[in-house]
């Protein structure tokens, strides 16, 4: 729990307040108030005029002249392209001094909720941890994640946790890269997959319907719901808002 008048914690939404990550963003910050930090968490959005990143930003005044007046954490499971830019812009725009955490991902934690998502559909046992003997209903997983390179190492940090969660061969691609699907496909079939499942590596799956659903068909796969407002993201969230902090107060340490 933050003691008052800490800097608050502002997830970071890509995309307007009228998609799905808008319902997404609220129930985290709900859960990051009640079951994470004791003090409310503010949204803000990447694109649209309503409830913009920006515009949360410029009410936001330091309490304490030695503290950032905010810390944002975006709403991510990695680095991506086209948001990181507009995470970037927004921090520095702000009139007061704000900490730009890290994004949510890599983490055991949505290792957990992938797991929990796959059980979910029906594509692994929820008890595959602990009862090793018993047979999943899918033999291998394919970890599909927006972005670019970075992204996808971040990812395969993942995939790694996950494998190990799920005690079957566990790939990587980018979502929009067919030859990066078709090689994982192929060495999950090396590996004996012959039932495969993907595990959208999104919070937000509105965004990436079409690409997700193309991956599955390309891949001959089913696919779980994407992450979503699972609380193990409430409680990265103010993981990351500590780990910001940290280092914050580190720097100023040093100088």
């Amino acid at each position: 729990m933050l003691p008052p008048g800490a800097p608050p914690l502002v997830l970071a939404v890509p995309g307007p307040a009228t998609g799905g990550g808008g319902a997404i963003a609220s129930e985290l910050a709900v859960l990051v108030e009640t079951e994470q930090t004791g003090q409310p968490a503010l949204v803000g959005h990447l694109e649209g005029e309503e409830a913009s990143l920006r515009s949360v930003l410029a009410g936001v005044r330091r309490q304490r002249p030695e503290e950032p007046a905010a810390v944002v954490v975006p709403l991510m499971t990695g680095p991506h392209p086209r948001i990181d830019p507009l995470l970037r812009d927004a921090v520095a725009s702000a009139p007061e001094p704000v900490l730009l955490a890290e994004p949510l991902g890599p983490h055991p934690q949505i290792a957990a909720a992938l797991h929990e998502r796959l059980a979910e559909a029906g594509l692994a046992r929820a008890d595959r941890i602990r009862m090793m003997s018993m047979v999943t209903a899918a033999s291998g997983f394919l970890v599909v994640t927006p972005g670019e390179q970075a992204a996808l190492r971040q990812a395969e940090v993942t995939s790694v946790l996950l494998a190990s969660r799920l005690a079957a061969p566990v790939f990587t691609a980018l979502l929009d890269d067919p030859a990066g699907i078709d090689a994982a496909v192929r060495q999950l079939r090396d590996a004996g997959a012959n039932r495969l499942a993907i595990a959208p590596y999104v919070v937000d799956g509105e965004p990436y319907r079409e690409a997700i659903a193309a991956a599955a068909a390309r891949a001959q796969a089913e696919y779980a719901a994407p992450i979503g407002a699972h609380p193990a993201l409430a409680e990265l969230a103010a993981l990351r808002y500590t780990e910001a902090m940290e280092r914050a107060l580190t720097a100023l340490e040093r100088r």
